[in-house]
């Protein structure tokens, strides 16, 4: 007899435990998986993201975050478990803060010094070269005289 009660105590159990655990998990749309997919860079391919990598790992890595969001994380905490697993490295975009702000912020400055380079480059050609004499006025009776000389000269 007690044998049959802890043998229905434990299905009890077991049927409370797996309705809990079905209730807890959820459906998640393939969208929801893309969008956090796309935000992380393959281990594999280095060069594609997670939602666009054919790669076997990077088929492993949606699996976990369909699992992770299905478990009701949000995509924001899903993101955090690969960046503690792989370092920030792993986010194709990378976060607006310390030591990234170099990749944020060294194009612009790049552009501007182009540009500004440009700008003084383009000034330098158009104006006048600061050794170049002032154009020599020449009165009519010098004209006069030149143009004699070159005639008798030819």
């Amino acid at each position: 007899m007690r044998a049959a009660l802890r043998l229905l105590v434990a299905a009890a159990l077991v049927a409370a435990a797996t309705s809990s655990a079905s209730a807890s998990s959820k459906t998640v749309s393939e969208e929801t998986v893309h969008e956090v997919a796309a935000q992380l860079r393959c281990v594999v391919c280095q060069n594609l993201s997670v939602a666009d990598s054919p790669s076997e790992m990077a088929g492993q890595m949606r699996a976990i975050i369909r699992e992770r969001l299905a478990a009701g994380e949000s995509p924001d905490a899903v993101q955090a478990y690969f960046v503690q697993r792989y370092g920030e490295w792993i986010l194709l975009s990378p976060p607006r803060r310390g030591f990234n702000l170099l990749v944020w912020l060294l194009p612009l400055v790049a552009v501007a010094a182009g540009l500004a380079i440009v700008a003084i480059l383009i000034a330098r050609w158009t104006r006048r070269p600061r050794g170049a004499a002032e154009p020599v006025v020449v009165d009519a009776a010098m004209s006069e005289r030149i143009r004699r000389e070159v005639e008798r000269g030819s």
